[in-house]
């Protein structure tokens, strides 16, 4: 059986890109298809659901690794002229969410990896000092923007390039898909990743 690859809050995909193009079967737990805030636990299962598609439920032990990007909005040190207040406690209902799948996941078999991304921001005062951090020039793509990575997985191996565009996520225009394209996993990363948690 292939093994699949939960990818929380995944939104494009293009973090776990290369394990689908490698067989993996991945499993895109993301709004609008399913809430990571509305997963059931059930025996040996997972049902995911919340969303527009029909719940599935998905056998826990056959998950082999899990990729979660919560979203950052309430986190993110950018947030400074938001017409909203910031709210740690509805960013954390979804760090909340995708933490308890891993950990139910764990609590049944052990995990190949897991790991939890989040830019360099306020979620450090909430999971403490990461276990990585890296820019996107720190693999090949090159800009900056600082990351964080949690969680139990290999760390991988860097192949550092001059960041020429500096930090472009500032110059992305306002817009609908303006969070998107800010929030999608640098390619030689997300590659690096793969390389060293297949």
């Amino acid at each position: 059986m292939s093994k699949i690859i939960l990818d929380l809050q995944g939104g494009t995909g293009a973090w776990s890109k290369k394990y689908k193009e490698a067989g993996y079967v991945v499993i895109n737990v993301t709004l609008p298809f399913y809430d990571v805030t509305k997963t059931e636990f059930k025996g040996d299962y997972i049902i995911f659901q919340g969303g527009t598609k029909k719940p599935l439920k998905v056998r826990i032990i056959d998950i082999y690794g899990i990729l979660a990007a919560p979203i950052c909005t309430m986190f993110s040190l950018a947030r400074t002229r938001a017409k909203t207040p910031r709210d740690f406690r509805l960013g954390m209902e979804l760090v909340i969410g995708c933490l308890n799948i891993i950990w139910e996941c764990r609590y049944n078999h052990k995990l190949a990896f897991w790991c939890l991304e989040n830019p360099m921001g306020y979620l450090r005062q909430f999971l403490g000092k990461p276990a990585f951090i890296f820019d996107p020039c720190d693999f090949g793509d090159p800009y900056t923007k600082k990351t964080d990575l949690w969680g139990y997985f290999n760390i991988p191996k860097k192949n550092y390039v001059e960041p020429i565009e500096g930090s472009k996520m500032q110059y992305i225009p306002p817009g609908i898909r303006q969070k998107e394209i800010r929030s999608i996993t640098p390619p030689s990363f997300a590659k690096a990743f793969f390389e060293a948690n297949k």
